[in-house]
C-alpha cells in the first residue's frame, strides 16, 4: 500500500474530526433545553448500520483479498477470520476494564443539569472516569478510522462520520456530570474535548508503531481486526444506547437506513 503525505494528512484530518465530535455532544448539553432522544436514537442506529455493513461487506472482504494474496485462498481466509475475532477480543478486553458504574455509554440527558440536589464529588468522579473510559475506547477507533482512510478515502469518510455520530452522546456523558458537579461549562467542555483527542492519538501511535511493518499481510491483519472492532462497538455500544434513547423501531430503522446509504455509496464509488 503506497502511502503519500496527502493521504496521511487526509486520514489524520478525518480521525481528528471523528474524535472531536465529543465536543459537539458537550455543546448540545449546554445549549439545548432537552435531549432529542428520538433523533439521537435514529442517528446512533444509523451509525451502527454504517459500521456493521461496511465492516462485513467491505473491510472484511478487502482484508481477505490482501491476506489471500500472501497466504493463498484457504489459509488467507482462515487468517482473516482469526484476525477479525482478535479485533473483537481486543475491544472486549478494553471494555471489560471499564467499571460498569462509570460506563461512558450510560445514557445521559441534558435535563440532569437542572436537578436541584447534587453529590458533587461523586459526579465529578463519574465525569472524569467517563472521560478516561471514552479515551481508552477511542484509541482503537482512531486507528480504525485512520487505517480505513489511508486505504480508501470514501471508506474513510463513511467510517469517520459514523464514529463522529457515536461520539456525540459520549460528549454528553462526560459533560453532564462534570458540569453538574462543578457548575463550570469550560471545565466540562475541556474534559469532553480531551477525551476525544485520544482518537487522533490512537491513529498517530498506531501508525508509527506499524509503519515499518506495513505490507499486504500487515494491512490485511489490521483491516480484519478493525472490522471486528467496529462490529463489536456497534453491537455492544451503539445499538443498546440507541435503544435506551428512543423506541426500538427508531433504532432499527436508523440502522437499516445506515446500511442502505453505505451500500449506495459503495456502489456509486466502486
Amino acid at each position: 500500500m503506497a502511502i503519500t503525505t496527502e493521504g496521511l494528512l487526509f486520514a489524520f484530518g478525518l480521525t481528528l474530526f471523528a474524535g472531536l465530535a465529543t465536543g459537539i455532544g458537550s455543546v448540545l448539553a449546554f445549549y439545548t433545553k432537552q435531549t432529542n432522544r428520538k433523533f439521537l436514537s435514529a442517528t446512533l442506529g444509523f451509525s451502527a448500520g454504517v459500521m456493521i455493513y461496511v465492516s462485513m461487506i467491505e473491510i472484511f472482504a478487502k482484508a481477505r483479498t490482501s491476506l489471500e494474496m500472501v497466504y493463498g485462498p484457504s489459509r488467507g481466509f482462515l487468517v482473516t477470520t482469526i484476525a477479525f475475532f482478535v479485533g473483537i477480543a481486543i475491544i472486549a478486553l478494553i471494555d471489560k476494564f471499564v467499571p460498569s458504574v462509570e460506563n461512558p455509554h450510560e445514557m445521559r440527558d441534558v435535563k440532569e443539569m437542572d436537578l436541584a440536589e447534587t453529590n458533587a464529588p461523586a459526579l465529578m468522579r463519574m465525569g472524569i472516569f467517563s472521560a478516561l473510559a471514552i479515551a481508552i475506547h477511542n484509541f482503537p477507533e482512531g486507528l480504525a478510522t485512520f487505517t480505513s482512510a489511508l486505504q480508501d478515502s470514501t471508506l474513510g469518510i463513511s467510517i469517520a462520520v459514523a464514529v463522529a455520530i457515536h461520539n456525540i452522546p459520549e460528549g454528553i456523558a462526560v459533560s453532564v456530570p462534570v458540569y453538574y458537579a462543578s457548575g463550570d461549562r469550560r471545565k466540562a467542555f475541556c474534559y469532553s474535548f480531551l477525551s476525544g483527542l485520544s482518537e487522533p492519538l490512537g491513529a498517530i501511535v498506531g501508525f508509527f508503531l506499524l509503519f515499518k511493518f506495513f505490507s499486504p499481510a500487515m494491512f490485511g491483519l489490521i483491516f480484519a481486526g478493525v472490522a471486528g472492532i467496529m462490529v463489536y462497538i456497534s453491537l455492544d455500544e451503539l445499538l443498546p444506547t440507541a435503544e435506551k434513547y428512543g423506541e426500538h423501531h427508531v433504532a432499527i430503522y436508523g440502522s437499516i437506513l445506515g446500511m442502505l446509504v453505505m451500500a449506495v455509496s459503495l456502489v456509486m464509488f466502486a
